[in-house]
């Protein structure tokens, strides 16, 4: 019998240029947008009031873009940094080109961008991930660049053997 175990990836087996797609998919509820939108203390109308969005150029309420943001680089997780990431080092240039709407699905790809070894800390190294989510449509709906400290795959099997 083999086991299998879903996990990201160690810092050795990424090249700059690989892409993953992830699935499944993510279709937002009003029930998602109306609970993190108020778990995050976001009083933004167009979240929350469906009068107002009806009005507003939309004609419809919008997905907190905090949210999109969230499920785009919560969808990657699985094919890139579960188990195999010690910390999330931070975001940057993060763009929203099109709104998502109650009622979208989206689905995620990353591309590795860039790869460096660790000055300071032996046997791991900088990922930088470009995040982008689309909606059923094709429509890219967020472009997100994340950087993560990575384990390479001795380094983790030494760590985890001294535990």
């Amino acid at each position: 019998m083999t086991i299998y175990e879903r996990r990201g990836r160690f810092y050795d087996e990424y090249e700059i240029g690989d892409v993953f797609r992830h699935k499944p998919g993510r279709t937002i509820t009003e029930a998602d947008n109306t609970l993190f939108t108020t778990l995050t203390m976001n009083t933004q109308s167009l979240h929350l009031d469906a009068e107002v969005a009806a009005k507003s150029e939309f004609g419809q309420r919008l997905v907190n873009s905090l949210m999109t943001l969230a499920i785009a680089a919560g969808l990657s997780v699985g094919d890139t940094t579960e188990g195999t990431t010690i910390a999330n080092l931070g975001f940057g240039e993060i763009s929203f080109p099109r709104p998502v709407f109650i009622g979208d699905t989206l689905y995620a790809e990353t591309e590795i961008i860039d790869k460096r070894e660790s000055k300071s800390r032996p046997g791991q190294g900088v990922v930088t991930f470009e995040h982008r989510a689309r909606n059923q449509r094709d429509e890219i709906v967020c472009t997100a660049r994340r950087s993560a400290l990575v384990w390479f795959a001795d380094a983790h099997a030494a760590a985890t053997a001294e535990a």
